[in-house]
């Protein structure tokens, strides 16, 4: 018997190469060649002559009409989605093992069944029994779910064409296999022509396909990167395994905003939608300790409350520390050399810890603001107003960059009962907000003037 060849593909790419390599000839990425069972042509598949052409349409012939939503009857999730299903469309949701995928989708197609929408749930995973299980446990009532366990690609389309569901759930997709290919399950060929095969039957007969995704140790799917490319919608798991929070954040959405974060929290009877997050993101201090802001940050359409945390400490090493969690490392020693450079106040010799309560990432720049009055805050040993909120982009010459969507922020933060706001000057709002006294700023060094008066 031939021996079988390997190739190395890039799970980055979808490229192959004969040897391994230290970096992908097509894409030049590093370290993401993976071996793999090389995959023979069928005859049948082969070029054979011209294809019979299908017909064109002209751009303004086509009637652009607004796709219609199934709703999932978790209000959260269909935050995140855009506003439910697309009939079609096809949603890769990734986190960490345990974090609460499978809950989510089985609590979801619950409530779609009991709303009268045929649903099937597929898993490679678990057994039939095993769901059963964790049904009986979150307390899901669902007479009408059908579960299957299936891995094999060709069983399971065939079994979606008989039964015509409107939402079918995949999971996971790295557990599906074609006996087209030779390669073992969760292989990169795998994976990609799995994937393809169900977003093509998906697209050509309406049915919306979730898919649940494995992540590797860095936080990113698995697989080939072109997995991320043939989905319409890309959902990620965020927060700590060990915390009762969850959030989910759309990354990719063909059908809606990106980055929309929808905030669940974990109870014995499943994940349950969090009405009023902000909550969860500030600390429960009966006054308002040294070093501690509140950011007001745009999480898609939804503005936030976040505290920002810092504590600033002697160094009792040559090189002072600087770590944050929550937010961009580098862009900290940035925003520390403006504070020096601009506002005087030197942190050479100190330790600077930066913490995002809650277990948010916060990625906008919108942050900066609330991060130096937080340090400044710590150095000073004195706190803010409690009713104080802070947000503003800094730049590198020390001026105050303003925001989109300030207006928003701003009536967020009053309808929480904050009642000082230091913000950009060009985010003045052209109307009075009732409650709320707005003190606009330029350049930092009048920021930390206007924070040190009010603390």
């Amino acid at each position: 018997m031939a021996k079988a060849k390997t190739i190395y593909v890039c799970n980055a790419c979808g490229g192959s190469t004969p040897r391994w390599q230290g970096q992908c000839p097509a894409c030049q990425a590093w370290n993401t060649l993976e071996e793999s069972l090389s995959e023979s042509t069928s005859t049948n598949a082969r070029f054979q002559g011209l294809a019979q052409a299908v017909p064109r349409q002209k751009l303004s012939a086509i009637k652009a009409e607004d796709m219609p939503r199934l709703p999932t009857g978790v209000d959260e999730f269909d935050r995140v989605l855009g506003g439910g299903l697309v009939p079609g469309g096809v949603v890769l949701i990734g986190g960490d093992p345990g974090i609460g995928k499978s809950t989510l989708l089985l609590q979801a197609l619950a409530e779609m069944s009991a709303a009268g929408v045929s649903v099937l749930y597929s898993s490679g995973e678990e057994s039939a029994a095993q769901i059963a299980l964790r049904a009986k446990r979150i307390v899901l009532a669902a007479p009408q779910l059908e579960v299957l366990a299936e891995i094999q690609l060709e069983k399971l389309l065939t079994t979606i064409d008989a039964a015509r569901p409107q939402v079918v759930v995949v999971d996971s997709i790295q557990t599906v296999y074609s006996d087209a290919l030779t390669s073992a399950p969760g292989s990169v060929a795998q994976v990609r022509e799995c994937a393809a095969q169900l977003t093509r039957y998906a697209k050509s007969t309406g049915i919306c396909m979730l898919m649940v995704g494995h992540v590797t140790k860095d936080g990113h799917l698995a697989g080939p990167r072109v997995l991320e490319h043939i989905v319409d919608t890309v959902l990620y798991f965020e927060g700590d395994t060990h915390s009762s929070f969850r959030l989910v954040r759309s990354i990719k959405n063909r059908f809606g905003a990106v980055n929309e974060l929808g905030v669940f929290a974990m109870t014995e009877k499943g994940l349950k939608g969090v009405s009023n997050p902000s909550a969860i993101f500030l600390s429960q201090h009966a006054e308002m300790v040294p070093g501690a802001c509140v950011l007001v940050t745009q999480e898609g359409s939804r503005p936030l409350l976040v505290e920002i945390q810092a504590l600033v400490d002697t160094a009792h090493i040559p090189n002072p520390r600087r770590l944050a969690v929550g937010l961009e490392q580098h862009r900290l020693a940035m925003l520390l050399a403006v504070l020096h450079r601009h506002a005087g106040i030197a942190c050479f010799d100190q330790d600077v810890f930066l913490n995002a309560v809650g277990g948010v990432k916060i990625s906008e720049p919108a942050a900066d603001l609330a991060v130096l009055l937080a340090i400044q805050s710590s150095i000073r040993n004195r706190a803010l107003p409690k009713e104080l909120i802070v947000f503003g982009e800094v730049g590198l010459a020390g001026e105050i960059r303003p925001c989109p969507r300030g207006q928003e922020r701003l009536k967020e933060a009053a309808k929480l009962g904050f009642t000082i706001a230091i913000i950009p000057k060009a985010n003045l709002p052209k109307s009075k907000i009732p409650g709320l006294r707005v003190i606009p700023v330029e350049r930092i060094d009048e920021a930390i003037s206007a924070a040190n008066e009010l603390s």
